[in-house]
This record gives C-alpha cells, structure tokens and sequence, in this order.
C-alpha cells in the first residue's frame, strides 16, 4: 500500500549455516540420497542471540530457518525430524556464531549414511556484504516503481522470500532482474509468483 519494494526477510549470510545447511540437503537429494533426520544447532553471542532467548522472538526465526532448508527437499519431511534454530547465548562469543549441523540419509541398499560439520563465523560482517546488496537490489526496484515483494532478490539474498528458488535458479534471477528482464511490473509479479505455485515450488505469496 505504501508502495514500496519489500526485499526479505530474515538474510542469508555470505557463507552461513543456512547456505550450507541449503547446499548440502540439496547435494544429498541429488546424489540419490534421501535426507532422513537433520539438525541446525546455532550459538553466539552477539545482541541477536540474547534477543532470542525471549520463546516469542525465537519462533519466526526457527520457521524461516526450517523453509530456507527444507524447500530444497522435494519429499514431506516430519517436524519430529527437523531441527533448526539458534539454541543459546554465550556472552563471551561476542559477534562469533558457532553452528552445528547434522544431516542423517539413506544411500543404495537402504544405507545410512550421515554428515556433522561445525561452521564458525564472524556474524555481523558475514551478513553486511548481503545488506549492501538487498538495499541495491531495493533502490532498482524503487526506480522501476515496483512495489511489494520483489521475488529475484528475495529469494537469493533472504531466508522467507515470497517465493523459494534454488540458489543457482535464484542468482541467475537476480541477474536477469539486474538487467531489468524480470519482474517488470506488478502484473509480471503475480505472473511470476502463479508460475511458480504451477511448478510447485514453496509460495507464501496468497
């Protein structure tokens, strides 16, 4: 109603545990292995962490962390068998994110086969190059008048966009954006956004 572009929400890291989480589902799916059970275990200790200590802050962040992951797997998976969300405040971290990450699957021959990695980042500044980029990405949606959910960018720079692409779908969108040949006008938007629903992708535009 403002008029406004909308690029969010809640941002991918350059290289965060969501990225990673993302790529590596995605490598399972497409090396023929079915992803079973995964886990996302985040600690830090910067402001946001003690933010989230409060349950009500915590929950919008657990669900856009558990989209971003889970629309790259194409089968249901249980909420009993996904976990992902920041887990506790540690006060001398500082701006360090610890994650810890499990991903559980079946191989040929119904075999178990499971991955843990640990990611260490420096949490602020592995976000701001991705700022920089959303308010860019905003201010050519600004100057095209386009206002409301610009899906391109949504779906590469943020967790909850609109829309979910995979990440290789989604930067090449944003490329195409970038040269203005998507997302021309709202008409095209909700063109964009029906095309997607047809192809089955995770929509959360109505």
């Amino acid at each position: 109603d403002a008029g406004v572009p909308i690029v969010g929400d809640d941002i991918k890291s350059q290289v965060g545990a969501t990225i990673t989480h993302r790529v590596l589902a995605r490598l399972f799916e497409d090396r023929g292995v079915r992803l079973d059970r995964t886990y996302q275990l985040n600690v830090g200790g910067n402001m946001d962490f003690m933010n989230m200590l409060q349950r009500s802050r915590l929950e919008s962040k657990k669900i856009s962390k558990t989209r971003a992951v889970t629309s790259v797997v194409p089968h249901d998976m249980d909420a009993h068998n996904v976990h992902i969300g920041p887990s506790d405040y540690v006060a001398w971290l500082d701006d360090r994110k610890f994650a810890f990450v499990r991903l559980e699957g079946t191989t040929f021959g119904d075999v178990p086969l499971n991955l843990e990695y640990k990611l260490e980042v420096w949490d602020s500044p592995n976000s701001a190059g991705i700022v920089i980029d959303a308010v860019r990405a905003a201010k050519i949606a600004l100057d095209r008048h386009l206002a409301g959910p610009v899906l391109a960018p949504s779906s590469y720079f943020m967790k909850s966009p609109a829309v979910q692409h995979e990440d290789g779908e989604a930067r090449q969108l944003v490329e195409e954006f970038i040269k203005g040949d998507v997302e021309g006008d709202e008409r095209q938007l909700d063109a964009d956004v029906a095309a997607a629903k047809a192809a089955g992708k995770d929509v959360w535009r109505a």
